[in-house]
C-alpha cells in the first residue's frame, strides 16, 4: 500500500460502524468525547475503556482559551488528559492539534505576541505528550474557525520559527480548499506533513462533490507522506446510513490510491 491505511475520524456512536465498514483505523475526537468531565478534573469515556487507537483529534476543549488562560491551567490540562490518551493510544499515536476555538487569540492581541503564546503551547504539548509516546501534529485551521495559522505553509514557517522541533503539520483538504492554498504546498513541504484529513467540500465524504481529492492524494503521495489517512467528514446521524457511506467513501479512496514507490 501506499499509504498505511485509510480511516475514519468518528465519535463513539459511530466508532463501531466505522470498523464494520472496514476502516483500518478510527480516530476519535479527544476533548468531549474521548475524556469528559469528571467533577474538577478529567477521566475516560465508559465506552472507550480497553479500547486502542492510533490517532487522535480535538486535543483542547473550547473554554480552555490557550492565549490567555493561566500558564499553569494549560500545563494542568495536558498532565492531566495526555495520560489518559495513552491509556487508549497504540505506540507512538498522533495526536492533532487543531482545536480552534481554544488556540483563537482576542482581536486586541498582536499577532507576534499570539504566536509567542502559542508556541509555548505547543511545545508544552509536545514536551507532555513526548512523555506518554505519543506524538504531536499542529493542523492549519480555516479563518472560519480561528484566527490563527491557516495554511500549510505559513505553520511550517511558525514551527521553524519557535524551535519546534518534531512537530509535524496536518495537511486537510478541507482546509487547503477553503484557504485556497496550492496543492503544490504538500509537494514542496511532504516531509514536514505528519498526519493527512480528506473530504470533499463542506466535510462531504471524499467522491461525492467532485475529484480535487485524488489529486491531492497524488500531491501527498508525491512528497513522500506514506502514513494514515483519516476521512473526516460529515456522516448520517442513523449509524447504518453512516456505514454504507463510509464503506462507499473507503472503497473509493482505496481504489484510487497512488501506486507505490
Amino acid at each position: 500500500m501506499s499509504f498505511t491505511g485509510f480511516g475514519v475520524v468518528a465519535g463513539a456512536e459511530l466508532t463501531e460502524p466505522a470498523r464494520r465498514a472496514g476502516a483500518a483505523h478510527v480516530e476519535p475526537a479527544i476533548a468531549g468525547n474521548l475524556v469528559v468531565r469528571d467533577g474538577g478534573g478529567w477521566a475516560l469515556a465508559d465506552s472507550y475503556v480497553g479500547e486502542r487507537f492510533p490517532s487522535f483529534a480535538v486535543l483542547v476543549p473550547g473554554d480552555l482559551p490557550l492565549l490567555t488562560a493561566d500558564r499553569g491551567a494549560v500545563g494542568d490540562y495536558f498532565a492531566e488528559v495526555l495520560p489518559i490518551v495513552h491509556s487508549v493510544a497504540d505506540p507512538g499515536a498522533t495526536i492533532v492539534f487543531g482545536s480552534g476555538t481554544a488556540r483563537t487569540a482576542p482581536h486586541d492581541m498582536p499577532r507576534p505576541e499570539a504566536h509567542r503564546r502559542f508556541a509555548e503551547v505547543v511545545r508544552a504539548a509536545l514536551e507532555t505528550a513526548a512523555e506518554h509516546d505519543l506524538r504531536i501534529v499542529v493542523e492549519p485551521l480555516s479563518r472560519t474557525e480561528t484566527n490563527l495559522l491557516h495554511t500549510v505553509a505559513e505553520t511550517v514557517g511558525f514551527l521553524d520559527e519557535w524551535g519546534l522541533a518534531g512537530v509535524g503539520v496536518v495537511a486537510d483538504l478541507f482546509h487547503l480548499r477553503n484557504e485556497a492554498e496550492p496543492l503544490e504546498v504538500v509537494r514542496r513541504h511532504g516531509d514536514r506533513i505528519g498526519h493527512v484529513h480528506l473530504s470533499d467540500p463542506e466535510r462531504r465524504p471524499p467522491g461525492t462533490v467532485d475529484d480535487v481529492w485524488r489529486t491531492f492524494l497524488d500531491a501527498v503521495h508525491d512528497g513522500g507522506y506514506r502514513g494514515a489517512v483519516s476521512l473526516e467528514c460529515r456522516w448520517s446521524p442513523d449509524p447504518d446510513e453512516a456505514e454504507a457511506e463510509m464503506r462507499d467513501a473507503l472503497g473509493r479512496v482505496r481504489a484510487a490510491q497512488p501506486t507505490a514507490t
